[in-house]
């Protein structure tokens, strides 16, 4: 697996910065909501600062000529209507420069809107980067975009925060945290009290793997900035789990995952669907491969191999590795302070009780058992999914195509984070994830609507998913690496 390093995000922010506009319904001279998509602004958005400069002086463009505009040298994106330059910033954007380049020459309105939380901070960044708006009578939206799909989602949207779906309970959070904790001090006290014999040792590994996996939810949770109303302390937040918790970097999952959840499943720029040599996925990718007669390692067995390498290797080998390499060729030093405490912290527990060697076997045995953990709960939502090339879909079809849900249960929710409700998740980032089960519903009735197949399944048959996917990707590869000429 490969990690590509073209630019370097500072901060832990999102898409435009740490903010979330209001998207206020659009009227005409009578009172009733426009749904054609035409050039109707509210006078809210107005009242909420829209308008950086007078009216008057700002330029129009068509969607034809800011469509040119997407380039990683010449950056254009459109926000409620509004055209912003973000070419020179782009290097400064808190959550990475390719965020922004996916999304360039596109109207990004409902993926802004998605990732940020504090509209008061995002309006300092917007304004000198204003230098237009769209031509009066051209669509909100790019015209290949279904203009009614996009005014109910944004109806649901503002629904749900009528409904304060996006305010967080902080007693489910910190009872939380507290679980995480109780586990990490009652493995210490059970080795302080028996000793450090095999049995102990292999009884505490299993409640700090629990505790590390809940730990990756929980990070999860701040890193989306979903439990505070203040994104500092979020990202402070975010900081001690991920960082002090778990010994990874928080800027560096930032940079991964924001660009994962703006573009799901959208070969080349999603960073989640990019597997190096070791996995070909989706449909193209295999075909391509094969035609190029590229084979890196036998991808016919890679369904088997997935057992081998991706289950028991992707939280000890290849996010940790590429935690600490982005960590150490960018200079996060703030990040390798906090990982650096990790350490300290089971050297002063565990140290005593196995050594230097001993505890750093210790954690690398818990990180090999929790990653299988990990690696079937992230996974089975969206590799079983359609992955495809860019096709500048809107907001929710563009999350409903490439995730799906798992049942609901106690157990299920315990065990996945919450990330059983794939589908919620995608739409809505910033969102408690104690609020899910609740939205689902509505959801669910939008994607009927518009004809969306809304993918939901039993757990067992999503991780069995997982492996049927990967051999059905690689028998297309199979099929295009024997039989059809090279290309």
């Amino acid at each position: 697996m490969t990690m590509k390093f073209e630019e370097k995000p500072e901060g832990n922010g999102s898409l435009v910065a740490k903010s979330q506009p209001f998207l206020g319904k659009k009227h005409q001279a009578n009172g009733k909501p426009v749904a054609n998509g035409k050039a109707e602004v509210s006078e809210r958005q107005e009242a909420n600062g829209k308008y950086d400069v007078p009216r008057k002086s700002l330029k129009t463009y068509s969607w034809q000529e800011i469509q040119r505009h997407n380039q990683e040298t010449d950056q254009w994106l459109v926000i409620n209507r509004k055209v912003y330059d973000v070419t020179g910033w782009a290097d400064r954007h808190p959550g990475g420069r390719r965020v922004l380049t996916h999304y360039a020459g596109e109207d990004a309105t409902d993926a802004f809107r998605a990732m940020h939380l504090d509209l008061d901070i995002v309006r300092v960044y917007l304004k000198p980067l204003l230098i237009g708006e769209l031509i009066p009578g051209e669509p909100n939206q790019e015209r290949n975009k279904n203009p009614q799909l996009v005014e109910d989602f944004q109806e649901l949207r503002r629904t749900l925060e009528a409904m304060n779906m996006f305010d967080a309970n902080l007693g489910f959070f910190f009872l939380h945290l507290a679980q995480i904790l109780i586990l990490e001090v009652l493995a210490w006290a059970m080795v302080w009290h028996f000793g450090s014999g095999w049995l102990i040792t292999i009884f505490i590994s299993c409640l700090l793997t629990v505790s590390q996996a809940q730990s990756s939810f929980l990070q999860h949770d701040t890193g989306h900035l979903s439990i505070f109303k203040k994104s500092k302390w979020n990202h402070l937040m975010h900081k001690f789990v991920m960082c002090h918790l778990k010994g990874l970097s928080t800027n560096w999952w930032n940079y991964r995952h924001f660009q994962h959840h703006v573009k799901p499943n959208i070969y080349p720029k999603d960073p989640d669907i990019d597997m190096g040599p070791l996995f070909v996925l989706g449909d193209s990718q295999p075909i391509k491969y094969g035609k190029k007669k590229i084979k890196y390692i036998d991808y016919e067995k890679q369904h088997l191999y997935f057992y081998m390498i991706g289950l028991p290797l992707l939280m000890p080998v290849y996010f940790n590795l590429q935690s600490m390499q982005v960590m150490y060729l960018r200079r996060y030093w703030e990040d390798i302070a906090w990982v650096s405490s990790f350490y300290i912290r089971y050297f002063i527990t565990f140290g005593r009780f196995y050594g230097i060697f001993g505890t750093m076997v210790l954690i690398y045995l818990v990180k090999f058992l929790e990653s299988p953990w990990i690696a079937y709960v992230t996974q089975m939502s969206h590799i079983p999914m359609k992955m495809s090339g860019e096709e500048n879909k809107d907001w929710l079809s563009t999350q409903v195509v490439a995730t799906c849900n798992v049942e609901q249960s106690f157990f299920n929710d315990w065990f996945t984070g919450h990330l059983n409700f794939q589908i919620e998740h995608h739409l809505f980032p910033t969102m408690p994830r104690h609020n899910y089960h609740q939205v689902a519903p509505l959801v669910r009735s939008l994607c009927a609507k518009h004809g969306l197949q809304y993918v939901n399944k039993p757990m067992l048959k999503a991780f069995g998913d997982i492996v049927r996917a990967l051999k059905k990707s690689a028998a297309l590869w199979v099929e295009a690496y024997y039989t059809q000429p090279e290309t």
